[in-house]
């Protein structure tokens, strides 16, 4: 038992003083107290809950063993991802509006038979999608055109956040609607902000059909050509 006691300062007592009596101060009572509210805050508190990016992840539709290494050309699109650098520094160089100049390079279909062509993560300006968002989003125009259905009907409370989570993941790779295949390529100059940024792209496009691979020699050879460069010669076998 927890108790306080009123000392007398060590002191004779003096004649004709009064007596003290010693007081005696029981803490259970206070420390059973605390428990009590304790347990009642950790029973009826609500936790957070952790803030986390859902990712538009690649389908796991059934594909054919002949196919799997295969898509139709009409549906292909490469990005080869690389990020510039200063000669002087060896930092990465910043653009305008002050983040890292990445570039992409990106061709449709076969590529033997592409042109590439070069863009940026620009993102949106005035409600438009911009340079690499607005090319994968006219690919993926039909998902997208749904996924906006979704998204208001989740606004106006017709379906719980649940509900729309997973009619946007069955949207996102439903084989009935034209979708496109992204093949996301870092080169060996591309940071890891460069392939976040392509994989973001994805989420905020609704993409499920994507993979994540290294270039190429017929890829080096084609960002050659565009820039007007004499290609490397292939690494011998």
């Amino acid at each position: 038992m927890a108790q306080i006691e009123q000392s007398d300062n060590g002191g004779k007592k003096k004649k004709g003083a009064q007596k003290k009596i010693a007081i005696h101060v029981d803490f259970t009572p206070m420390v059973d107290m605390n428990m009590l509210l304790i347990t009642f805050f950790m029973l009826c508190t609500t936790m957070i809950k952790s803030q986390t990016l859902q990712l538009a992840l690649p389908s796991n539709e059934k594909v054919e063993n002949q196919n799997k290494n295969q898509t139709k050309a009409s549906e292909a699109i490469t990005m080869i991802l690389d990020t510039e650098y200063d000669a002087k520094t060896g930092e990465p160089m910043i653009n305008e509006n002050g983040s890292t100049k990445h570039v992409i390079y990106y061709y449709e279909g076969k590529p033997d038979s592409a042109t590439v062509k070069q863009e940026s993560f620009l993102g949106n300006a005035k409600g438009e999608f911009q340079g690499i968002r607005k090319i994968l989003s006219d690919r993926n125009k039909e998902v997208l055109k749904k996924y906006v259905v979704l998204k208001q009907e989740w606004r106006d409370g017709k379906i719980t956040k649940e509900e729309f989570d997973k009619k946007s993941r069955e949207n996102a790779s439903d084989s009935t609607l034209k979708r496109p295949v992204v093949i996301i390529k870092p080169g060996p100059n591309a940071t890891y902000e460069a392939l976040i940024n392509a994989v973001d792209e994805m989420q905020i496009n609704q993409i499920s059909r994507y993979n994540i691979e290294l270039p190429n020699a017929t890829d080096s050879a084609l960002i050659a050509k565009f820039k007007g460069e004499a290609p490397a010669p292939a690494p011998a076998n």
